[in-house]
């Protein structure tokens, strides 16, 4: 079994990674947010991309940096098949998943305008903003020296293979699937 984590920039892909891998390899997903959105609706609050970083911290602060991604590789482990982590997003995360074995961490980002087009096709709750909006909610989880808190800037520094994705989505699966075949 292997597990795949991914981190990168909001709207970068990295849906579109974990779509390639479930429906052409077989693999299992396990969505941090998801897991964080489970968590504010049992605290009664509305998911947006505050409380999903409010909450996402508060869970780390009370437990460790690693938590989330420690029930979720468990969630994994008891599966037992090929599973990819989605969304990666501190340097703590990145060295308990790694201290497993049998993992690798997968990077995505793109220019942020086309990130932005992205974000907006997609319409999630968390997705409804304007531009500036969406540039200072990506700073604010880009660098920190709080290792409870986003640090997507040094996940990407950490991953194994970093896909650039201002393409197409066949070019981004072509990509993942060179990958994919020489770690399987």
């Amino acid at each position: 079994m292997i597990v795949i984590g991914i981190t990168g920039t909001l709207g970068a892909g990295k849906g579109t990674i974990v779509d390639y891998l479930v429906k052409n390899k077989g693999f299992n997903h396990f969505s941090v947010r998801s897991f964080i959105a489970q968590e504010i609706q049992n605290r009664g609050m509305t998911v947006n991309r505050d409380s999903l970083t409010e909450v996402a911290n508060d869970l780390r602060s009370a437990n460790s940096p690693s938590y989330i991604v420690d029930a979720l590789y468990s969630q994994a482990l008891r599966i037992g098949k090929n599973s990819i982590i989605e969304s990666i997003r501190t340097q703590g995360e990145v060295e308990s998943l790694r201290a497993n074995g049998n993992f690798y961490l997968f990077a995505v980002d793109a220019p942020a305008e086309i990130r932005f087009k992205r974000v907006k096709l997609r319409g999630s709750e968390t997705d409804n903003i304007d531009f500036q909006t969406f540039l200072q909610n990506e700073k604010r989880e880009m660098t920190t020296i709080d290792p409870n808190k986003q640090n997507l800037k040094k996940c990407i520094e950490m991953a194994d293979f970093i896909f650039e994705n201002s393409g197409t989505i066949a070019q981004l699966e072509e990509r993942v699937k060179k990958v994919i075949e020489k770690l399987l």
